[in-house]
């Protein structure tokens, strides 16, 4: 079949060079020059090359996953085909976009969401026609049909003239993605007449104006997939133009940030003002830009803006750290966790794993346009994740793409490709409140609030009981185990009070309370920690969501576990306030067996128990906790149901069952200055815990645990640490102003002493460590005065501008 550049005989010319963009932040940005003239084969390469990005290449249809994936989708598109009934207001029955009171209340917001759900079964069948071994493939009676449905829908609603209702999303990205993607698929089969439908309606609700300044809801990942949507309606209607404006407005994406959305120097990712979100909006950046990138390539309208390095980077400063085992860890990924499984969908949640399995697909198609070296890397990472994911294999992953697919296998394959091993690191993210700990044996991802972060994040309908996952939620996996703790049916069967780590109020808040697109944030500074990139301390002036709630929470993060210490817990709400040691899910059947201090409790869900002064506890399966002061801890077994529409309106009400083992310190009902202290041991087996326990005072020395500061120290490390809330000695330190200190003593003689200002206030801070130094090896621009001696003094400067960065010192010692 000719195409309808032969049938039309048209070639555009702009004859010129587009209209300058007024782009807020972009005066280094290398904004590409319109073509005065494109010959139509470059556009049809470059559709050819999108379809390509989009449909995946160099697998076998008839081998697994791909077969049974493209035989379902085969099905799923005759099946649409056979429902299909234009009629004004929808296309199929059961999608009906005619909305009687348009405006942007909740029911608008349905209407206008099944316009897009509408493109993507399009784009779906548009698929399942060119992709092989879909019992569709090439059939152009099929194709005519597909064509017939996007011509109803942009006739009867997404057209030119129409006012927009519901949610901006559907109109601007969501939907027009998926309609233009069905476009470039069945290009050869629409006719010059739709095609200026469709570029005119897409213009109409995406003008180059969309992207004129970087404001509102054209930053960060939004800002990329409103590119993709004029790149692609520039590819339909070959327009220069529209494909010069996309290209141009990647750039003020790529700058670091210091506020607001995008992306932070120290690897934190914020959309929505407040809310970390590299597992979510960052994916989809991600996503987007891999395929911007790679579609202009080599193109006239190749992205060479010099700052696009910092997203390259960013693949092992920002979004590496979340991904453990082909899972992507939850704190950063905002409302996502509450997107299980939609009504009728019988495959499975939309959960960790899926996230993380797109990132990694999304990283291996970025490394196309990145360096060599690079790619290499990327692949060799992406490798070791695929090959540890003992749980959820993402090469495998029947909820992902065929083009994402492609892509995994492509790396799993490749026999040149060598795994890396699990990164042994701390990274400590300030300007996302978040923590990340690696081991080789296990990982933990702690997440908090401030003033700066967000509770928690509620919108559209999702996240409705997210509140306490900024409270100190702490999360953990094992190398081979325990990899789907929070995946499956976590999120609707946990009690929301009770998530691993925290300390919070029981008092029940009712759904969304607090939580609308992340606006109520704790009115608190000091939050964050300071690392030597292996170890850490970490703290959280704790203040609840609609509570009175107060304290002082600390981690200090080690080779066999993380120390917690808690103080300072306050509270007037006439409710009982509880910390959570940790809360683990058995799954449906469950008993792992725990034990005290050698002795076996009940196994049966509805048991419950204060244990009085315990030494130490474990978890079968799981790993142990020690409490070198004792004090009272509660376990509890318990069956808990739930349902995926009780955390996100709209998703399945099929009921679902979880046990639960949870181990809490209940500080009672309004309680003064309560506190706590125990060590998690992730993966420990009951023997080492019981020596863990015995050996606690000799390895282990709690410093201080005060509303004041919170300090340890571990001799067999050369490890001292504290968080001081307020100017203070402990030990060997002291400060004269909050802050966070860690030392670490070498055995070459040297030692590290890292310091940072969590609270981002200090305009001058001055340290000193009681131990000879004979000399000051290296030292920040942020240290004004270093003087070694019988003890060190270090004097900094203003902190305000390092954004609770720690601030390394390495000094040689007597």
């Amino acid at each position: 079949m000719p195409t309808p550049w032969s049938r039309r005989g048209f070639v555009k010319a702009t004859g010129g060079a587009a209209a300058a963009l007024s782009l807020a932040g972009t005066a280094s940005a290398t904004i590409p020059t319109s073509p005065a003239h494109a010959a139509p084969a470059e556009f049809e390469n470059l559709r050819a090359t999108w379809r390509g990005l989009v449909l995946g290449s160099g697998f076998s249809p008839t081998a697994e996953p791909f077969a049974a994936k493209l035989a379902q989708l085969g099905r799923s598109a005759a099946g649409w085909r056979s429902t299909m009934r234009p009629a004004p207001g929808s296309l199929w029955p059961d999608m009906v976009w005619l909305d009687p009171e348009p405006d942007t209340d909740t029911e608008s917001y349905g209407y206008s969401a099944q316009i897009q759900l509408t493109f993507q079964r399009l784009r779906s069948m548009a698929e399942a026609y060119a992709q092989p071994g879909t019992g569709l493939t090439s059939d152009d009676a099929f194709a005519r049909d597909v064509v017939t449905g996007i011509r109803h829908a942009v006739t009867d609603v997404y057209h030119a003239g129409q006012a927009r209702y519901g949610n901006w999303y559907n109109w601007q990205i969501g939907g027009p993605q998926a309609l233009l993607d069905a476009a470039i698929i069945l290009y050869d089969h629409l006719d010059a007449e739709l095609i200026a439908t469709i570029t005119a309606a897409v213009r109409g609700f995406v003008p180059d104006s969309a992207v004129a300044s970087y404001t509102g809801t054209s930053t960060g990942a939004n800002r990329v997939d409103l590119c993709r949507t004029i790149a692609l309606s520039g590819l339909v209607g070959e327009d220069t133009d529209r494909l010069t404006v996309a290209a141009g407005a990647l750039s003020p994406v790529f700058p670091y940030v210091t506020s607001g959305d995008g992306l932070y120097r120290d690897g934190s990712f914020v959309q929505h003002t407040w809310v970390p979100y590299a597992g979510s909006y960052g994916a989809d950046l991600f996503t987007g830009l891999s395929l911007l990138l790679a579609l202009l390539a080599g193109s006239p309208w190749e992205v060479t803006d010099p700052a696009r390095q910092n997203y390259f980077d960013a693949v092992e400063r920002a979004w590496a750290p979340f991904l453990y085992n082909g899972l992507c860890m939850d704190a950063v990924s905002g409302r996502a966790i509450s997107r299980g499984l939609p009504p009728g969908d019988p495959k499975g949640a939309n959960d960790d794993h899926l996230r993380g399995h797109s990132i990694i697909a999304s990283i291996v198609a970025l490394g196309g346009a990145a360096s060599t070296e690079q790619n290499a890397r990327w692949r060799a990472l992406a490798k070791g994740w695929i090959q540890r994911a003992h749980f959820s294999p993402p090469h495998t992953n029947p909820m992902l793409s065929v083009h994402k697919l492609a892509q995994l296998r492509s790396v799993v394959d490749d026999t040149a490709v060598k795994p890396l091993p699990e990164q042994v690191e701390h990274r400590l993210f300030p300007s996302q409140d978040r923590a990340v700990h690696r081991r080789r044996e296990w990982a933990a991802c702690l997440s908090m609030a401030s003033d700066r972060i967000a509770h928690y994040e509620w919108g559209n309908g999702e996240n409705l009981r997210g509140y306490h996952t900024g409270a100190g939620w702490l999360s953990w996996w094992g190398d081979d185990y325990a990899n789907e703790q929070y995946s499956q049916t976590f999120w609707p069967t946990v009690d929301p009070n009770r998530l691993p780590g925290i300390t919070a109020s029981q008092k029940r808040l009712a759904d969304g309370q607090g939580g609308q697109w992340g606006a109520e944030r704790p009115a608190v500074k000091w939050v964050g920690g300071t690392t030597d990139g292996t170890y850490a301390a970490v703290g959280q002036h704790l203040k609840g969501l609609a509570s009175t709630l107060e304290a002082r929470k600390s981690w200090f993060f080690l080779d066999e576990g993380i120390v917690c210490l808690g103080a300072g817990i306050t509270a007037a709400d006439g409710e009982a306030v509880d910390t959570v040691i940790d809360n683990r899910r058995l799954g449906p059947t469950g008993t792992n067996a725990l034990t005290v201090d050698g002795r076996r409790k009940p196994a049966s869900p509805g048991w419950t128990e204060t244990l009085t002064d315990p030494s130490w506890a474990h978890i079968a399966g799981h790993g142990g906790y020690v409490f070198p002061a004792g004090g009272r801890v509660t376990a509890l077994r318990e069956e808990r149901g739930g349902r995926w529409s009780d955390i996100r309106t709209g998703s399945s009400t099929t009921p679902l069952t979880d046990r639960y083992l949870t181990l809490y310190v209940d500080h009672g009902t309004d309680p003064v200055d309560g506190t706590y202290a125990y060590v998690v041991l992730p993966g420990a087996g009951a023997a080492r815990t019981a020596a863990s326990a015995a050996s606690a005072q000799g390895l282990l020395r709690t410093l201080a645990n005060t509303p004041q500061a919170q300090g340890v120290h571990v001799p067999a490390l050369g490890f001292t640490a504290v968080n001081f809330w307020a100017a203070g000695t402990v030990g060997d330190l002291t400060a004269d102003a909050p802050c966070s200190v860690l030392i670490r003593r070498r055995r070459d003689g040297t030692a590290a002493v890292c310091v940072s200002d969590p609270t981002r206030t200090l305009t001058t801070l001055t340290v000193t460590w009681r131990h000879r130094v004979t000399a000051v090896l290296s030292r920040p621009g942020t240290v004004e005065r270093a003087v070694p001696g019988r003890d060190l003094t270090l004097t900094f400067g203003a902190l305000t501008g390092e954004a609770g960065a720690t601030q390394k010192v390495t000094v040689r010692t007597g």
